[in-house]
């Protein structure tokens, strides 16, 4: 009887086990201890050598082997001196502000729409994540999901982009790797 039980509870725990790392595998760790940030990523997924040419702000891309124009990016902006993330606003102001930048670029030449905003607490640090559509031309819809943190005096986005046509089958690893965005 005991053993029955024993071996009930394995059975159990393994099973616990294994449905909370489900959501996690096919993802590899970054750590940019210079810069102070780390997250999760897909596998599969490769780093884009920025070049000369790239903004100042964007500190690191990676993209999908095969999927192409799915990708990832880390950009670093200076804060307003002395500001916390909520200083900034709550979820849906910095959601929404972030919206009118990207729909009034005239360089972007996209049309976003704003999905969801929330807030999340991790090691005593406030993390927004934020979640949009936009219409690209030649690209068509796209599905976005960014974290934003405020640490040292800089603003740290890190966003996710696929294809709609993509999104079902991404969202769960983007979430994921949205959430495990870290900074110190």
């Amino acid at each position: 009887m005991f053993r029955s039980f024993c071996a009930g509870l394995l059975i159990v725990i393994s099973l616990a086990v294994t449905g909370c790392s489900a959501g996690v595998s096919g993802l590899q760790s970054y750590v940019n201890t210079s810069k102070g940030y780390e997250f999760l990523y897909p596998n599969g997924w490769i780093p884009v050598n920025l070049g000369t040419s790239a903004r100042k702000t964007v500190d690191v891309v990676f993209r999908d082997l095969v999927e192409r124009t799915e990708n990832l990016s880390v950009i670093i902006n200076d804060a307003p001196e002395g500001k916390t993330l909520e200083d900034l606003g709550s979820p849906t102001d910095v959601g929404y502000r972030l919206l009118k930048v990207i729909n009034n670029d005239p360089d972007a030449n996209r049309e976003a729409d704003f999905i969801r905003a929330e807030a999340r607490e991790n090691k005593e640090k406030t993390y927004y994540l934020l979640e949009y559509e936009a219409d690209i031309p030649e690209q068509g819809i796209r599905h976005n999901i960014a974290s934003v943190a405020v640490s040292r005096g800089k603003i740290f986005t890190f966003s996710l982009s696929t294809p709609e046509r993509r999104w079902d089958s991404v969202k769960d690893a983007f979430e994921v790797a949205a959430k495990s965005f870290t900074v110190r």
